[in-house]
């Protein structure tokens, strides 16, 4: 039987509750929610990239891959996405934010699903995805 293995990124600090930044199990990897924080030091607490939308997602998109990155990922291997968003006015803007992100991606897009969900106060988006790797 294969182990179950964490996996957190350098610049990751522990998380607020007791979860891991990623999983590995295998050939998946599920990468827990990530919001747009920049990366701090052990004993600091972390920060939004910034107060807009933008800033958030592609900090967000950026803590994504380095979960991926750090459990022997890309995007090309994740086959789900999940993006939490705390405003049914921001969809417009994350899309095109999301669809420039990945323009480059030459593999199939993976699925993906958008809900409408709460966050704590100043935080806009929130993504986690599943990888399966060869």
């Amino acid at each position: 039987m294969t182990e179950k293995t964490a996996v957190t990124p350098a610049g990751h600090t522990a998380p607020p509750a007791r979860f891991s930044h990623g999983v590995r199990k295998g050939n998946i990897l599920q990468v827990a929610g990530q919001v747009g924080f920049l990366p701090a030091a052990e004993g600091e607490a972390p920060a939004p990239a910034g107060p807009t939308l933008r800033e958030q997602t592609l900090q967000t998109l950026a803590n994504v891959e380095a979960v991926l990155t750090a459990g022997g990922a890309s995007w090309d291997d994740v086959m789900m996405i999940r993006v939490y968003l705390t405003d049914t006015a921001h969809f417009a803007e994350m899309n095109e934010i999301y669809d420039a992100y990945f323009a480059d991606l030459t593999a199939p897009p993976a699925a993906r699903t958008t809900v409408y969900v709460g966050l704590p106060a100043g935080l806009l988006v929130e993504i986690d995805a599943m990888a399966v790797l060869d």
